[in-house]
């Protein structure tokens, strides 16, 4: 059997373990002291609170079959039922059900919510009434073209909330092929955005994203007790190189390793930096991947506060409306576990371009400050942790997916090699897991 190392102990780095049982004998080397990258599960309060991502994308398959594969199907669940919410101009509001990424098939689904003004609302309105050339070949921004159909304040109201949900990043930068797949998808042909939206397919009602019962945390350790592999923490990785037919790995505590093949999953500034020598081209690529410092702050508050939050699951805050918060979770809530604990609340922080307080004690009152403006008014936390997560976000700017093929084009007249994770095929749990079965087929 092929020996093979994976480097990086995210979900990326074991899936592409586990995809690589029976068939080869992997070693996953993880630099810090614990497996599973972005999929943390801590304690607050008694309760265990996911301080990285909390769900699994179930519109697309990878994740959940991938959990249910490795004995976490009866575990997983959906999320309480609920509208996307926006805190804007000063009030939560509900987005209409049928919105792709905030973008409405109708605009008359709008009229009241208070989510556009009157002028802006009638610009969406002109929508169907433009032009609609074919998107062009060249990569655009998510502003560059939504504005021209949607008008701006429909932009940065309700599609760049939903986006910075995901990306932490800016509309003016963010690539429409890379982030809105499936909008750039329908505005290819060369149409009418809103009747293109209208005129697809209804989905089967299931739920968007679903939970795993105790945090996603369980995920990867669960993947990494079915992948077989051999994996080892506190382990970082300082060169790769190749000698007499087979690829060394050097590390800063456990000499040098050897392997037939090696599978770079780890984000893409770190796979720069060790290709920098070996394959410059691909080096440059990756390099040029901006990202962004995030932040999660958890908040225990005691029983019986859930019984006060506004109705859903949560919300999203616009860019325009100048918030510390992006986005916030009423844990308890949409994942009802445990029942009688304390009501755990998640806001999370940072966006690309900003810089993120030094202090968690200011991170924690700019959270609990928005949280109460939103929500209403909430008791002192009986609990609160700070998780900060630096360059943890990727940035899918215009362009992105030529820079990325070029990376992997470049190591093609090289032994083994591959990459895999966040920044290559999306930054949701299905996407790393999906770049981990391309690197390891």
């Amino acid at each position: 059997m092929r020996r093979v190392i994976v480097i990086g102990g995210g979900i990326s780095g074991l899936a592409a373990a586990w995809s690589l049982r029976g068939r080869a004998e992997a070693t996953v080397l993880e630099a810090d002291d614990r497996i599973g990258g972005k999929l943390r599960t801590g304690t607050l309060a008694g309760v265990p609170v996911d301080e990285g991502a909390e769900s699994l994308m179930a519109l697309r398959p990878e994740a959940v079959d991938l959990a249910q594969a490795v004995g976490l199907g009866a575990d997983l669940r959906d999320p309480a039922p609920g509208p996307v919410t926006l805190w804007s101009r000063g009030a939560l509001r509900a987005l209409p059900p049928g919105h792709v990424m905030g973008v409405p098939p109708d605009p008359s689904a709008l009229e009241g919510t208070g989510l556009l003004s009157e002028p802006g609302l009638a610009r969406l309105r002109q929508e169907e009434t433009l032009p609609a050339p074919p998107l062009e070949a060249r990569d655009v921004s998510v502003a560059e073209y939504l504005t021209g159909r949607l008008g701006r304040e429909a932009v940065d109201r309700l599609v760049e909330p939903l986006l910075g949900g995901v990306y932490a990043g800016e509309v003016d930068r963010l690539s429409l092929r890379s982030a809105l797949g499936p909008v750039a998808a329908l505005a290819g042909p060369g149409d009418s955005l809103l009747a293109a939206l209208r005129d697809r397919p209804a989905r089967p009602p299931r739920a968007a994203v679903r939970g795993v019962t105790g945090g996603t945390g369980r995920l990867a350790a669960a993947v990494a007790r079915a992948s077989g592999a051999r994996i080892e923490t506190g382990v970082r990785v300082t060169a790769l190189r190749r000698a007499g037919g087979a690829w060394q790995v050097a590390t800063a505590s456990s000499g040098v390793l050897t392997a037939d093949a090696v599978v770079l999953a780890v984000p893409a500034h770190a796979a720069a930096r060790l290709l920098a020598g070996l394959a410059p081209e691909a080096a440059e690529a990756l390099g040029g991947v901006r990202h962004a410092d995030t932040a999660v702050v958890s908040l225990a508050f005691p029983p019986g506060t859930e019984a006060g939050l506004p109705p859903g699951n949560g919300f999203l805050v616009p860019a325009v409306e100048g918030r510390a918060v992006k986005a916030a979770t009423y844990l308890s809530r949409k994942w009802a576990w445990p029942a009688g604990g304390p009501c755990v609340v998640r806001a999370s922080l940072g966006r690309a371009g900003a810089t993120l307080p030094r202090s968690d004690a200011e991170l924690t009152a700019l959270a609990l400050a928005d949280l109460r403006a939103a929500a209403g008014p909430l008791p002192a936390p009986l609990a609160t942790r700070v998780t900060r997560w630096p360059a943890g976000l990727p940035q899918y700017d215009t362009g992105h997916a030529t820079r990325m093929a070029r990376a992997h084009a470049a190591l093609t007249d090289l032994p083994p090699l591959a990459l895999c994770g966040a920044a290559h095929q999306g930054v949701g749990i299905a996407a790393c897991i999906a770049s981990a079965y391309m690197a390891t087929q």
